[in-house]
């Protein structure tokens, strides 16, 4: 739980340095770059690739540092990012949310705005900060996306 609160939280810090950037430019976020593994590489760019212009209405700001695998929009920030590590809470018997048929596991579990696409190729990671609303609206067409983009690993992996 305690690691799951960090976690979450160091997400969140990181956004919030975007408060810091926000100063120079309203258009841009400042968030860690993921560095997926070799066999992520390409399905990571086509999903960032691919991602919509607008989501919860937000339009699509530029990330800081550059990277092929996060994306990023609105005030505050809604961030994606592919390719990162799997989630440490992650366990055979975690509760997960589906939607469109794509496995997330929702953090903190109590009130999520983390939330870690699981079961496929590459882990696609999604914060939603709560003054969004439900998350669903945003995770929908990104579930799509990596429907189509990530394969899934075989039954029963996560």
């Amino acid at each position: 739980m305690a690691r799951t609160r960090r976690r979450a939280a160091a997400a969140l810090a990181a956004l919030g340095a975007a408060g810091l950037l926000a100063g120079c430019s309203a258009q841009a976020v400042q968030m860690p770059a993921p560095s997926p593994p070799p066999a992520a590489d390409d399905l990571c760019r086509a999903l960032v690739d691919r991602v919509p212009q607008t989501l919860f209405g937000q339009e699509r700001i530029e990330v800081r540092p550059e990277t092929p695998y996060a994306a990023a929009w609105g005030d505050p920030p809604i961030a994606l990012r592919c390719g990162v590590g799997r989630p440490p809470e992650l366990r055979p018997d975690s509760e997960l949310m589906v939607v469109n048929e794509i496995a997330w596991l929702p953090e903190p579990a109590e009130r999520p705005d983390l939330f870690t696409a699981v079961g496929r190729e590459a882990y696609v990671e999604m914060t939603v900060p709560h003054s969004y609303g439900a998350p669903g609206e945003g995770l929908v067409p990104i579930s799509d996306l990596i429907a189509q983009e990530i394969p899934a690993l075989p039954l029963g992996e996560l």
